[in-house]
């Protein structure tokens, strides 16, 4: 059996190739930037992902959406599963793959920003979701893991945390994700207050 600290120091791994890869750290930065211009041109960021990149991608929204480090205005930030009625309805009607490209077509904007949430870069909800974000003028960013899977080359910014094991990217995802909330609100709002 594993221990512990073998699983930690996994993870720690996947963070240390993450901050030696300056291509990736750059992209990082860019995509905060993009949110930050977003945000400033009163345009909206869009999230997807399934599982537990769903719930990072709700995790996300909300911390733009409701507050990071400090009390302030709200972010127009939304994680597109998260009305249930709708997901199901579009999953019953057209198909799963569907279910984020529809929402994307009705409310994604020329200058608004899609964050597609994908270990594998595979899921076709997603990928579908980024192709209509991409042709309504939408910034599309994915967040998947090494190879960047089908999203690899589709997007205006790639996100692939150097790993193929999925709990070592989703750790990462989250921080990520964490930092790009922390660039945001401290370009936005100042820096972070206790």
């Amino acid at each position: 059996m594993r221990n512990v600290t073998d699983i930690v120091r996994e993870s720690i791994a996947v963070k240390e190739a993450l901050i030696g890869n300056a291509q990736l750290v750059q992209t990082i930065g860019l995509v905060a930037q993009a949110l930050i211009d977003a945000f400033k041109a009163d345009r909206k960021v869009l999230f997807c992902g399934n599982g537990g990149s769903a719930a990072d991608a709700q995790h996300i929204a909300a911390e733009l959406s409701g507050r990071f480090y400090f009390d302030r205005p709200p972010l127009y930030a939304e994680a597109l599963h998260v009305n249930s009625s709708f997901v199901t309805a579009i999953a019953n009607d057209y198909s799963y793959d569907e279910v984020f490209a529809r929402s994307v077509r009705g409310s994604g904007r020329t200058g608004d920003v899609l964050v597609g949430i994908t270990t594998s870069g595979n899921s076709p909800n997603v990928v579908k979701a980024i192709e209509v974000a991409k042709n309504v003028g939408m910034i599309a960013v994915a967040m998947t893991g090494e190879t960047g899977g089908r999203l690899a080359g589709m997007c205006d910014h790639l996100i692939n945390v150097p790993s193929r094991d999925t709990a070592r990217i989703q750790e990462s995802h989250i921080m990520i994700g964490h930092i790009v909330c922390e660039l945001v609100e401290a370009s936005l709002f100042g820096e972070r207050r206790n």
